[in-house]
């Protein structure tokens, strides 16, 4: 790409780029009546625990013997138990060891379950099963028995039994974790993820995380209130450390001293009952409050060189690598199969070979199966994980090559390109972005990370290619969320995230299939007057001809994973060598005598550039 390519669309100062609304999670949260009564309740506790060092009137293992077992009065506002010990003080003390112990059994939990879950459902095969084998035996021990025999190794110890109960516990974070990953990770918004550049790390904690985040707090709400439960009842059979003040030591206690003094087994009760119940309203009412998607803000601006980017993009335009014939991306008898249960491997792409160069727009061209998707994947690095790369190359510039026997995940040596040498305007616009994120988040963040430019300049430059790409109120859109626009919209969008890290190719699947027919004469418009004005090379994958015609140079025609036809795009409408080359034109073209007539017309520029009208 040329410098001046490059620099088509300044950025001026049109304002900051859009913030999380922090706030609206907790609105939502206090304005439910159940959630505020959570809030309210958990938060006397916590207070109360936390300054109990403060309020409470004794030491909680003082021992006032002419005091045993006496009726709440101004002195002990609870009244005394059996060893003459103030009620109200071991209560407020035994509450930080119990919540604290609480608190731990779920954080161990989650640490264990959690990031073991998200990895096993985003990468599956030997992850997933390694995973789901450890899970498998966790869960088939009996947990009371392991609690007694790690008291019976260690001792009585509150923390060592959290400790061993939360990893008891931990499979059911990973089955979660595992189960909402799975159920996102083939979504086309993860897939543009991984176009823009961004690492399986952020991926997991921006895109990923979001989706596991509301079933992940109410688990832990729950997990809380077992763990309290489980604790308390450990120590209310005598497994407890009975030096320590817990809320399950004074049920014990209170229990021996039930038909004398019955309010010393109500207040442990009632606190226990009172934390656990307002653990689990408050894991409900934080579901239902995050229900609503908000989209969190970026971090701070990340150090690079910007100009040594686009310095080392005129140095791959000005000296093109002989070995490649100085195209920008060459595919040699590429070949692309999937293993079967017999053994066998199934091939999807037989020996496809193309070139594309820069400034060029290349059209593939064929019925749904015939392997034109899994070759643009394959150029982008995103085949299924069980897909076997099983012959011919991948160049881009000869810099970065794909050999035959490479996996998927082999294919991560692609990774760098993305979103810097190569961009994807995917279909199905909705679906390519994700809808817990603002459209101006999803814009900017790749742009931070892969330019190191400014969170503040990244934005400015965002609404600098939406209004490129047509968009007449780009601050609005930046605000908006992706279901507070339309398809057409949403399509501008990715176009404009396509080209934000000025690369090099951009890969198009589709781009107007699931729009409106109007609305895909704009956008072919847009990205028409984009490659015009950027000289980008794109590779565009499409079943539809008059596309073809409109935009692209030369054409790929495809069928069951081969090529049958190619060469430029005027030739091949005009006299197509191959039958089933004609039969998909005839299918586009039939009864369509206007359409044919100016195809068969030589080729004559309209004022504003236009080559052909097949689209019109």
């Amino acid at each position: 790409m040329s410098e001046h390519s490059i620099s088509s669309v300044p950025p001026t100062p049109t304002g900051p780029a859009p913030r999380r609304r922090g706030g609206e999670t907790l609105r939502r949260l206090l304005g439910n009546p159940l959630g505020l009564t959570a809030v309210v309740l958990l938060g006397v506790i916590a207070v109360a625990v936390l300054l109990a060092d403060v309020i409470a009137p004794f030491d909680p293992n003082y021992a006032d013997i002419r005091n045993i077992l006496s009726t709440p009065d101004l002195e002990h506002p609870l009244g005394t138990d059996g060893g003459g010990r103030d009620i109200l003080s071991r209560l407020l003390v035994g509450g930080q060891t119990t919540l604290l112990a609480a608190l731990l059994c779920a954080g161990v939990a989650i640490v264990v379950g959690l990031p073991t879950g998200m990895l096993a459902g985003y990468y599956g095969g030997l992850v997933d099963g390694a995973g789901a084998w450890v899970t498998n035996i966790v869960l088939a021990l009996p947990g009371m028995i392991v609690l007694l025999a790690v008291r019976a190794a260690v001792g009585p110890s509150v923390w060592v039994s959290m400790i061993a109960f939360g990893l008891i516990l931990s499979p059911g974070f990973f089955r979660l974790a595992r189960t909402a990953v799975r159920s996102v990770r083939s979504e086309l918004y993860i897939d543009a993820a991984k176009v823009s550049g961004l690492s399986d790390a952020r991926i997991l904690r921006r895109h990923v995380l979001s989706v596991v985040r509301a079933p992940l707090i109410i688990q832990g709400a729950l997990v809380c209130g077992v763990a309290i439960a489980v604790q308390s009842g450990l120590e209310f059979l005598g497994l407890g450390d009975s030096a320590v003040p817990t809320w399950g030591v004074m049920l014990n206690e209170g229990f021996r001293s039930m038909y004398d003094a019955p309010l010393n087994l109500f207040f442990p009760v009632l606190a226990i009952a009172l934390a656990t119940s307002a653990l689990v309203l408050l894991g409900n009412a934080l579901r239902d409050a995050l229900d609503d998607p908000t989209g969190p803000g970026s971090g701070g601006a990340r150090a690079a060189a910007a100009a040594a980017v686009a310095e080392r993009r005129r140095a791959g335009a000005d000296e093109p690598d002989s070995s490649t014939g100085g195209h920008l991306l060459e595919v040699r008898d590429l070949r692309v199969g999937y293993p079967q249960a017999d053994g066998t491997v199934k091939e999807v792409v037989s020996g496809v070979s193309l070139t594309l160069d820069r400034g060029e727009v290349l059209g593939v061209v064929g019925e749904s199966g015939s392997g034109k998707s899994q070759t643009a994947f394959s150029v982008l690095g995103l085949l299924p994980g069980d897909a076997l790369i099983t012959g011919g190359t991948i160049r881009i510039d000869d810099a970065h090559t794909v050999a035959p026997g490479d996996t998927a995940v082999d294919q991560a040596r692609l990774r760098p390109l993305r979103g810097k040498r190569i961009g994807y305007i995917p279909q199905e616009p909705m679906s390519n972005l994700d809808p817990a994120f603002s459209i101006g988040y999803q814009l900017v963040r790749p742009m931070t990370h892969l330019l190191g430019i400014s969170r503040e300049e990244a934005g400015r430059r965002a609404e600098d290619l939406l209004r490129s790409v047509g968009i007449t109120d780009p601050a609005r859109v930046m605000r908006s969320f992706p279901h507070e626009v339309s398809g057409g919209m949403a399509q501008r969008v990715l176009i404009a995230g396509a080209i934000s890290c000025e690369p090099d190719l951009v890969i198009a699947d589709e781009p107007t299939t699931a729009l409106d027919v109007t609305v895909q004469a704009e956008v072919l418009d847009v990205l028409r007057d984009l490659q015009a004005r950027m000289g980008l090379a794109v590779l565009l994958v499409t079943h539809n001809f008059g596309v073809v015609a409109d935009l692209c140079d030369r054409v790929v025609v495809m069928r069951e994973g081969s090529v049958v036809e190619q060469g430029e795009v005027r030739s091949i409408l005009r006299e197509p060598q191959e039958d089933y080359t004609r039969t998909l034109l005839d299918a586009m073209l039939a009864d369509k005598p206007g359409r044919a007539k100016a195809l068969a017309a030589p080729a004559t520029p309209n004022p504003s550039g236009e080559n052909l009208e097949t689209t019109r």
